[in-house]
């Protein structure tokens, strides 16, 4: 009986540990505007991949001859996308090596084949968009979502530079209130003296691109690294598709059959 009012007493303290994390890592994310099936979306996807993260992230189980499935030729890959190597059929590995990486950013840039499954379309999304200045981090940059992160923020040309945002509350549904109110990501977390605070982005200076530009710009990309993820989902999705029209035109007729056999009967 002590040993099991012991495992249950563990069980509470561990579950009362998980709410307290939970409540403190209270952020809000928007929903990635992801569009699987739009090939012009993961065209534009894959360039910006190529152009601004294959310097340094590698997708080793990826392979250039798989983007004919987003509609491209072999011709236009290699035209376009491939700077790394000459044969269609390698993966795409950053060109940088691994010790400069480990000595210019301490350790390697994780690679990015399987990163939209791991974290998820929306994770990916915001945290894109999530970076602002921080001159107490070694590289000038922190992020919202994934606060200190070792990335510097490599997209700030075009979308600009932002700045945290701190508004405290003392009512918890203030403040709660005034996190879903913010239009995209706002965090909330437990400030001094019982208070809360809300976290949000305002802009600091404009970039090359609108803000609604540079979003596009982003859904772009995590569209990309979701097919790259799982590229044969895509084919799956075609085939759900047209399986569905396939049964829609079998009910039709069946229903249709049925009509005609009863009005025989009556």
């Amino acid at each position: 009986m002590n040993k099991l009012a012991v495992v249950l007493l563990a069980a509470v303290t561990l579950l009362a540990a998980g709410a307290a994390c939970a409540a403190e890592q209270d952020i809000r994310m928007a929903p990635a505007p992801v569009q699987r099936l739009d090939q012009e979306s993961l065209q534009r996807g894959a360039r910006n991949f190529v152009n601004y993260c294959l310097n340094c992230h590698s997708a080793r189980y990826m392979r250039y001859n798989r983007l004919t499935g987003i509609g491209l030729t072999e011709q236009q890959v290699k035209d376009n996308l491939m700077f790394a190597t000459d044969r269609i059929g390698d993966t795409m590995v950053s060109a940088m090596k691994p010790e400069d990486a480990r000595k210019w950013f301490g350790a390697v840039p994780p690679d990015l084949s399987v990163e939209a499954r791991v974290r998820g379309a929306d994770w990916l999304y915001n945290y894109l968009l999530a970076f602002y200045r921080d001159d107490k981090t070694p590289t000038g940059w922190n992020n919202l979502v994934f606060p200190n992160v070792g990335m510097p923020n490599v997209l700030w040309q075009l979308g600009g530079t932002s700045k945290l945002v701190e508004a405290e509350f003392e009512d918890p549904e203030k403040a709660e209130g005034a996190a879903i109110a913010v239009r995209g990501i706002s965090k909330l977390e437990p400030g001094q003296h019982g208070k809360y605070v809300v976290l949000t982005l305002g802009q600091q200076a404009p970039g090359a691109l609108s803000r609604s530009d540079y979003e596009a710009f982003v859904a772009d990309l995590v569209n990309y690294l979701d097919y790259m993820a799982e590229p044969s989902r895509n084919d799956r999705m075609r085939l759900g598709i047209i399986v569905l029209l396939f049964l829609g035109l079998l009910f039709v007729l069946a229903y249709w059959t049925k009509v005609e056999f009863w009005k025989d009967l009556h």
